[in-house]
């Protein structure tokens, strides 16, 4: 029974055994992976079901995949969950974030050593005293990513939520006391961002000993506008599609060597 699960096509992402390579770029939007997919060699639209977009192609020789993840921990949850049940063992989050510290600019890039688990999702895998952190070689090479590129990045912690206007509305939430607060802990303890997967993909990647990494494009700092500092909105998110694709190609090689 166990190995008839592990061979099934799966139920949400409409994936099966040999559909994925075993490194995987995660963005949230399904329309991101056309655009990821076009640095692949001979990229493939594997699977189009719900919010869950794959292409397959080659890297370096090697086979690599990108599965949109959709908005939030759960979908995320279920998309890892599903791709490891067909093979994936490596993925990279390519996503964007609002900056929370102040030297964290529209622009910049941001990659996450670990995830405050503001998810409901994660608390479902482990109690929320495990932390959610990354794999360290598998950042590693987004940092030496970052560097080849010569991209002005950031590293540290981020927050995950899971209410985006939580975060944008508080003042009027029932909750508004705690969110507040909570937020205002997050800033003093050195969080670089807010966005709304890692957590979640750190948790049941962790779960599952697969390797897992976040890479993100700031496109906003609500603090810098509070501060009245400059904060232009930049939403092109194709300076961090090519860091992440240029660690995998490092990755690649380092798991080759």
């Amino acid at each position: 029974m166990k190995e008839k699960l592990l061979t099934d096509r799966q139920f949400h992402i409409d994936l099966e055994k040999g559909d994925v390579g075993k490194y995987v770029l995660l963005p949230g939007d399904p329309k991101r992976c056309k655009l990821i997919a076009k640095y692949f060699d001979n990229p493939k639209l594997i699977a189009d079901k719900r919010e869950y977009v794959t292409y397959t192609g080659f890297l370096d020789g090697e086979k690599v995949s990108v599965t949109s993840t959709g908005i939030g921990g759960p979908s995320t949850a279920i998309a890892v969950e599903e791709l490891c049940n067909v093979g994936a063992d490596t993925f990279i989050r390519v996503g964007t974030c609002g900056g929370m510290d102040l030297d964290v600019k529209s622009g910049d890039l941001v990659i996450a050593t670990g995830a405050i688990r503001m998810d409901g999702t994660s608390k479902e895998y482990t109690p929320v005293e495990y932390p959610a952190v990354s794999d360290f070689d598998l950042t590693n090479s987004l940092v030496d990513a970052c560097k080849t590129n010569k991209n002005l990045f950031h590293i540290g912690v981020v927050q995950s939520k899971d209410s985006f206007y939580g975060q944008h509305s508080p003042h009027n939430k029932p909750v508004s006391y705690g969110l507040e607060n909570k937020w205002e802990a997050w800033k003093k303890a050195g969080c670089l961002a807010s966005e709304m997967e890692a957590s979640t993909l750190f948790i049941v990647s962790s779960y599952r000993r697969k390797r897992a990494a976040a890479i993100f494009l700031c496109i906003n700092n609500q603090e810098r506008v509070k501060e009245g500092l400059e904060n232009k909105v930049v939403e092109d998110v194709d300076l961090a599609i090519k860091t992440a694709i240029e660690a995998l190609r490092i990755q690649i090689k380092k798991d080759k060597n």
